[in-house]
């Protein structure tokens, strides 16, 4: 089946034995000394752990080089599975302390037109402002609109850890993007209750949300998403993994799509959790959900991407001819 994502990072698509390589070239020091020892270090406890080892894991990356590696293995991995479209996020906190920025645009502008000339697929960045570093959000939409007049980024997001870092610590950075001609999304109500998705919704006006699954704690938020039809990237391999859902549960986006909600599905960070999008619907597969399920998912994502009506009527008709052959 030809495939669309909306929620997938660059930098999480990378596992740990790339991490451990890179780190080796950069002469980065990491808290453990051995490659194996590195690779349980990736067996993640908690959402807090998860964020500890995905800053140590992109610390090691110190040149513009290794961001264009980890964009080609991105491409390579999105092609394998056809996946046709994807919108990936960038961890541009990251990127804005380390490089320049015509420096790393440079990078990144290589890295994506030498992917999709090699893989065929498309990648779209919408980089993001790691909440827990609220001081760079300036510098990092500096960034992101150098980005978007080059044809490198069409959105702004917001990763990392909500608890302590509320959507309105960021509204007027938001508001900016707006004004400069970027599409808006949101981390929210995964690792933080419905409090950060009405944030993310009432606060900053995003037009999706990252997650969402905590939404169902809170009846009239189920209900305001359902009327406004605010798309949710739902990424249920790493809901258990983190813990946000205990394994040998229901998935919560059984109880969102009987309510109406307009979800999608999507690998998160792939690597770091061993899976993709296909195990995603195969995943779902086993929990109960019919093909027409799946295919429905899979458009949901089309429908929310940030394509015009051209690019998706061309996407649509490949689906089209996919569905009767």
């Amino acid at each position: 089946m030809p495939k669309f994502e909306l929620h997938v990072h660059i930098e999480g698509a990378a596992d740990a034995d790339t991490y451990f390589n890179i780190a080796q070239k950069n002469k980065v020091k990491l808290p453990v000394s051995s490659r194996q020892a590195w690779q349980h270090y990736f067996e993640f406890r908690d959402f807090p752990h998860f964020i500890e080892v995905y800053t140590t894991a992109v610390n090691s990356l110190r040149a513009t080089e290794d961001y264009g590696f980890l964009i080609d293995n991105f491409f390579q991995h999105q092609a394998e599975q056809n996946i046709l479209y994807s919108e990936a996020y960038l961890s541009a906190t990251f990127i804005i302390e380390k490089f320049e920025d015509e420096d790393a645009l440079d990078a990144i502008e290589a890295a994506i037109k030498s992917g999709q000339e090699k893989y065929g697929c498309v990648v779209k960045l919408i980089p993001d402002i790691g909440r827990m570093i609220p001081e760079t959000q300036q510098q990092v939409l500096d960034f992101v609109l150098k980005g978007k007049q080059r044809g490198l980024f069409i959105g702004l997001g917001l990763g990392g850890p909500e608890k302590g870092y509320p959507p309105g610590l960021f509204t007027e950075t938001y508001q900016e993007a707006r004004r400069g001609g970027l599409r808006t999304v949101a981390h929210a109500g995964e690792s933080d209750g419905p409090e950060s998705i009405w944030g993310a919704i009432d606060d900053l006006q995003v037009e999706r949300i990252g997650h969402g699954v905590r939404c169902m704690e809170d009846p009239a938020l189920v209900e305001a998403l359902r009327l406004r039809q605010i798309p949710l990237e739902v990424c249920p391999v790493s809901n258990y993994c983190l813990g946000i859902v205990e394994q040998g549960e229901m998935h919560p986006i059984r109880e969102m799509l009987d309510a109406g909600l307009n979800c999608c599905i999507n690998s998160d960070d792939p690597a770091m959790f061993s899976t993709n999008l296909t195990n995603e619907f195969e995943t779902l597969a086993s929990l109960g959900f019919s093909w027409p399920e799946l295919q429905q998912l899979n458009q949901n994502a089309l429908e929310a991407a940030f394509l015009d009506d051209d690019e998706k009527n061309r996407y649509r008709k490949g689906l089209e001819e996919s569905e009767r052959s």
